[in-house]
């Protein structure tokens, strides 16, 4: 009696590995072919999105002249490569866009670029503000304390300059310290009694021989002026 050979019966049903490859690959090949389509589609689509408002941008701030002379040179390109109809809608559509909407998008784009330039512009007075307020913060205390070394002398020697003194001090802590807390902008009112404090003091401390005088119109004072600007200025 013959017998069959021994082996696994599970192996008469598998197939070869080159097979299920094969066989793996054909079923994604095509469900991956429509998602690579799909994605350059809407690339595409984006690219052409972005043209579009390019060319909106740029018919919105051109000016007629200009725009009059790229139509006349794009209809001879378009006589040339014998596309007239897409060149005809191109115009068309470029001077609807000019006349309807033209005026406000080039509006909004002003808007935009004064913005931005407004912003600037406070960036760098906040920074000169910054650094005036360092530099206030360095000439305050040594200020201060020649004053009060100075005092100190006076009162020995000339207590009613020393007291002379001694208020002009107090008026110009009296003008400087709000606008220190405050942390407002200065105002041109305020750098004035400051500095008149300070000329006040610098007299007292040359006996005389300083004679200042300070004239500024009302209407300027409220006006707004770099901190410390003024007083140094009096001081060179």
């Amino acid at each position: 009696m013959s017998r069959r050979p021994e082996g696994n019966p599970m192996n008469t049903d598998q197939g070869s590995p080159g097979t299920d490859n094969a066989a793996e690959r054909g079923r994604s090949g095509p469900a991956s072919r429509p998602m690579g389509i799909r994605q350059a589609l809407r690339e595409i689509r984006k690219g052409i999105v972005v043209m579009w408002w390019g060319f909106f941008d740029w018919v919105a701030v051109v000016s007629w002249k200009a725009l009059l002379l790229v139509s006349f040179l794009g209809l001879i390109l378009a006589g040339i490569f014998k596309i007239p109809i897409l060149a005809f809608v191109l115009i068309i559509a470029s001077f609807i866009i000019k006349v309807v909407a033209g005026g406000k998008r080039r509006a909004e784009l002003t808007a935009n670029e004064a913005t931005k330039r407004a912003e600037t512009e406070q960036l760098e007075r906040t920074v000169l503000e910054a650094r005036m307020e360092a530099l206030q913060a360095q000439i305050e205390p040594h200020f201060l304390f020649n004053t009060l070394a100075s005092i100190d002398q006076l009162i020995q020697t000339d207590p009613p300059r020393a007291s002379r003194m001694q208020q002009s001090l107090i008026r110009y802590l009296r003008s400087a310290m709000p606008q220190m807390r405050e942390g407002r902008r200065p105002t041109l009112g305020q750098q004035v009694d400051l500095c008149s404090a300070y000329l006040e003091i610098m007299s007292v401390r040359m006996e005389g021989r300083l004679q200042p005088v300070v004239n500024v119109p009302e209407g300027l004072k409220s006006a707004v002026f770099p901190s410390m600007m003024l007083q140094t200025l009096v001081e060179n």
